[in-house]
């Protein structure tokens, strides 16, 4: 006699999260213990032979140029905004920007 078929299991729902929950989310006492012991480890024990290295070419792709100072006016809550993050923000603002480029592209 031949196996039913599960037809009747429901499909397992996928899962939603949001970048936020996962750094936000306390480490484990495992986790702990593991990045403790690989900041102790010296750098001469770390095996890089897996890992191929990279060409000229492939190097070149990810510099980018001389950034241009620039002065732009932003409504006064947009830059409280960014600055409740601490400093960094006219990277962040750089960092937003690219990402609409990007996604405009």
């Amino acid at each position: 006699m031949a196996k039913k078929s599960s037809a009747s299991s429901q499909p397992e729902k996928p899962v939603s999260m949001k970048a936020e929950d996962i750094f936000n989310k306390p480490l484990t006492r495992k986790q702990r213990g593991e990045l403790k012991r690989l900041k102790e480890m010296p750098d001469s024990k770390i095996d890089y032979s897996d890992i191929p290295a990279l060409t000229d070419q492939q190097l070149a792709q990810f510099h980018r140029g001389p950034k241009v100072l620039v002065a732009a006016r932003v409504d006064r809550d947009v830059y409280e905004w960014l600055q409740q993050f601490g400093k960094g923000y006219s990277t962040r603002i750089n960092g937003i920007l690219r990402a609409v480029m990007t996604q405009s592209r």
